[in-house]
């Protein structure tokens, strides 16, 4: 009896560490790039695992993390100057796939202020408003938002915002609402998508929210996922807004797409960073949870649930690798990204599934981290564009017919 349990107990020390990476993708990050994946890894499994659950069923932001996050260094990660990180946009995918490993909301957080809203900056921008808003924004001095959808527009957006500008004088007056803006209940600016009652046209503004009349934002309650990262809706009554704050590239949907495409397939990132999240707890769950006296990570059907997680994780992470060299390269187009988003998002709802499935009654626990990342996909799954309105945008670049209403 012994013996066997000592057997037991060797065969235990030796069950493999999960590892999310099976085809071994880090190895083609350079080796700054790996330096830092590695820095945020350890932050996320150090900091942000040990309290985020509590945090996640409280719908509160974990506002302590704040002054550590900023020392990551990963502010405007894939732009060049103005105190910006820098680097690829694979770089950027990983850092969000890290993020999104441990919590999904921490990563919604870091795409909406240095994706969304310092990237509408970036692209849109002139020189002095890149000069002057993104070096803070950098450094997490200044933390933005991106108001874009409405209470009643969602996949409309293109052509049926009803928040309006109108010129008066040097000023615009913004009038109208936007919902599910994450960040926006405690940021300093909101970029504020709205239609020129002149031309028609869609154009840019940054709002300094805490300062600017007429601004007010209500914390959108009672969410059953991404519960950590705080959404608003937006209520403009009469705001003024200076020229100088209008982005001066930000004259029409086309431009409003140019930040889109980027951080729609960064959603791709974050629901394989969920995937990845989840076969790792799953796998140690069924390497540790004893059943019928051994482990259940042993038992045919477990480890079937548990390779096709891993085949899901795996294909995702390879798309994701080739999206952001096309990116890198400048061959980035719309239906690109649209596949991406559309094919992860709904694998990520599968491989998550299975994990909750594989953990029992404790996948519904938030203190496993796997029934927290099943709610949370579900939110990655409709956001940035829906699944179907991403397979129409794939479906007339490959039949060269729009099918769109």
């Amino acid at each position: 009896m012994a013996t066997a349990a000592a057997a037991r107990k060797t065969d235990a020390k030796a069950l493999p560490v999960p590892n999310g990476d099976f085809y071994q993708l880090v190895e083609l990050l350079t080796a700054d790039e790996l330096a830092l994946v590695k820095k945020v890894r350890a932050y996320m499994d150090a900091k942000v695992k040990p309290i985020i659950s509590k945090y996640w069923s409280d719908d509160a932001f974990p506002f302590e993390l704040l002054p550590s996050f900023k020392e990551l260094g990963i502010g405007g990660l894939g732009y060049e100057g103005y105190g910006c990180a820098g680097g690829s946009q694979k770089l950027f995918g990983y850092v969000a796939m890290e993020l999104a490993r441990v919590d999904p909301s921490m990563c919604t957080f870091f795409g909406v202020h240095s994706g969304l809203a310092m990237g509408s900056i970036y692209l849109d921008g002139s020189e002095e408003q890149k000069q002057k808003w993104l070096p803070q924004m950098a450094r997490f001095e200044k933390i933005g938002c991106f108001g874009l959808t409405e209470p009643l527009i969602g996949s409309g957006a293109s052509g049926g915002l009803t928040t309006t500008a109108r010129r008066d004088g040097d000023s615009w007056i913004l009038n109208g609402q936007k919902r599910w803006i994450g960040n926006a209940p405690w940021c300093d600016l909101s970029i504020i998508w709205a239609r020129d009652l002149a031309d028609n046209q869609v154009k840019g503004f940054i709002v300094e929210n805490k300062t600017t009349p007429g601004f007010s934002v209500e914390k959108i309650e009672h969410k059953v996922a991404l519960k950590v990262v705080q959404n608003g809706q937006i209520t403009l009554k009469d705001v003024q807004v200076p020229e100088a704050n209008r982005l001066q590239g930000g004259n029409s949907f086309r431009d409003t797409a140019r930040v889109l495409r980027m951080t729609r397939y960064m959603v791709g990132w974050a629901s394989t960073g969920a995937q990845m999240g989840a076969f790792e707890n799953t796998l140690a769950y069924t390497q540790s949870r004893q059943q019928f006296g051994k482990p259940i990570a042993s038992f045919q059907l477990v480890q079937d649930l548990l390779a096709k997680m891993l085949g899901n994780l795996t294909a995702c992470q390879c798309m994701m690798l080739r999206l952001a060299q096309l990116d890198d390269e400048g061959k980035l187009g719309d239906h690109h990204a649209a596949l991406a988003k559309a094919f992860c998002t709904a694998k990520a709802r599968e491989t998550v599934a299975w994990g909750r499935e594989l953990l029992g009654g404790n996948g519904i626990v938030a203190d496993y981290h796997v029934g927290k990342l099943f709610a949370d996909v579900e939110a990655l799954y409709s956001y940035e564009g829906t699944y179907q309105m991403q397979n129409l945008i794939v479906g007339k670049a490959i039949t060269g017919i729009g099918a769109f209403v």
